[in-house]
């Protein structure tokens, strides 16, 4: 071998390690960032003395709040303004967004039906145990469902904490909490759990912070303070939306406090899941699971469906505020704003209903509680900003998709979502992916929509996470 040959083949070896180097650096794993486990989000000055603020501030306190008559006749006389909506389309229905003919029919409901029955509503939305508590100097408002003792013998029995997302709130939850909770024993039913539900940071009671930065990894911390303040050290999480967001954090920052993460909205966006998804899509059938393919590749339909239906992120991830400022005090614009997504979110087919196959899926008066919720508590602008926070510079640094966790993880895909992932994408980040299921009935709002099919399928990953938690000789203790 000639000496050129011999400089040509280091120089080639050398220029492959620096390629695989800078590929690696693109698409591989990195290490679990460093976060605060006490930054200050209040507005009053950041207490010196934390140990003296923790045992001050460490209260839960029940709540129930009530609003005053003034406050629901001040909506019912905004709802009874002449409304100049504009015509839509002809042979439109929500293809272009709330079609306004339903919307006049939605208003005179929510007018006529709904808010004279508002304080049966009130009652009912008051069904569960509502707390505040202080949490990093935010009130945390949450709803803690607690199992008594003799209803817990022979079952079992663990904590659960359920996270919601945008433009959802805990009234997503309702039907699931009675399962998991067992509000109503049944004897047939050998699991039970302690439910923890609460508002988001700038969603429904909870506060919003007048600082910069409260990003999903930021919320995490925050989610794992309250559930320790509850105390409750290893806890099951479920959620989707923002919730999977979170909850993803939580396994990855804090896996010693978390017994499973199971989300109906399982998303890896790093670079080797899309190159992944890519090579998938030429090989569809090497890669998806038999008769599921269709929940996966995508076809210039689903392109176009998804370009329409992520208008709003850009939106929230940029000038919130402005949005925020539009629908604030605004309860037509809001409830149009809000249901427009539980239409198309739940089925895209349902963008050609006149209803927008709102009726078809949900009762009108679960869904005007939840507007009512984000309406009473002027939380809309708020809750748009954890948007903004997640596209900071800050946040993306932190590249938490990208760091993995060992975290026993379930995915449950419900067909009418947005999107999916196939299992080997999601490996990348969930290195113990143990359950792994797809149902053609459901979309994005499966807690609300379909909460039997989302409540076994947590049910059965439970078991899975057992059987392999009592393999390895684990034991169960909160």
């Amino acid at each position: 071998m000639s000496p050129f040959t011999r400089v040509l083949i280091l120089l080639l070896a050398m220029g492959g390690g620096m390629v695989y180097k800078e590929i690696s650096h693109l698409v591989g794993d990195v290490e679990v960032p460093q976060l605060p486990m006490n930054q200050w989000w209040g507005d009053e000055e950041e207490p010196k003395d934390w140990e003296a603020y923790l045992a001050n501030s460490s209260e839960v306190i029940g709540n129930r709040l009530l609003y005053p008559d003034t406050t629901i006749d001040d909506l019912r006389s905004q709802l009874n303004r002449t409304l100049h909506l504009t015509e839509p389309l002809e042979d439109v229905a929500f293809e272009y967004g709330f079609n306004t003919k339903f919307l006049e029919e939605l208003v005179t409901y929510w007018r006529d039906d709904y808010l004279p029955r508002w304080r049966e509503r009130e009652v009912f939305l008051w069904q569960f145990n509502h707390f505040t508590t202080d949490i990093q100097g935010l009130r945390m408002h949450f709803l803690h469902l607690m199992v008594y003792e003799e209803n817990a013998v022979g079952k079992h029995h663990y904590p659960v904490l359920l996270l919601h997302g945008w433009p959802g709130s805990v009234r997503e939850f309702y039907n699931l909490i009675h399962k998991l909770h067992q509000t109503k024993l049944d004897k047939n039913n050998k699991y039970i759990f302690n439910v923890v539900v609460p508002s988001l940071p700038g969603f429904a009671w909870s506060q919003g912070t007048s600082k910069r930065g409260l990003g999903p990894a930021q919320i995490a911390v925050m989610m794992r303070n309250l559930m320790l303040r509850l105390g409750y050290k290893k806890f099951f999480i479920q959620g989707g939306d923002w919730g999977s967001e979170i909850g993803s954090n939580m396994a990855t920052l804090f896996p010693e406090n978390i017994l499973g993460f199971h989300s109906n909205m399982c998303f890896v966006s790093t670079p080797k899941s899309l190159i992944k998804g890519f090579v998938a899509g030429i090989f569809p059938s090497i890669f998806a699971p038999r008769g599921y393919e269709d929940f996966f590749f995508i076809t210039s339909e689903k392109v176009s469906y998804l370009l329409e239906e992520t208008g709003y992120a850009h939106l929230q991830c940029t000038k919130p505020d402005t949005i925020g400022s539009a629908l604030h005090d605004n309860p037509v614009g809001l409830a149009a704003y809000i249901l427009e997504k539980f239409s198309t979110w739940t089925n895209a087919s349902y963008r050609h209903l006149p209803d927008g196959g709102l009726k078809k899926r949900y009762k009108l008066d679960a869904l005007l509680d939840n507007v009512m919720i984000y309406y009473l508590t002027n939380s809309i602008t708020t809750s748009m900003r954890i948007y903004k926070e997640m596209a900071s510079p800050e946040h993306r640094a932190l590249q938490m998709e990208r760091v993995p966790t060992s975290v026993l993880t379930g995915c449950a895909r419900f067909k009418s979502d947005m999107a999916h992932l196939l299992d080997i994408q999601l490996r990348d980040k969930y290195k113990n992916l143990i359950h792994s299921t797809y149902y053609k009935e459901g979309g994005h709002f499966a807690a609300m929509e379909v909460p039997n099919i989302l409540y076994l399928d947590f049910i059965n990953f439970v078991k899975r996470v057992e059987g392999i938690k009592k393999i390895s000789g684990y034991k169960m203790e909160l």
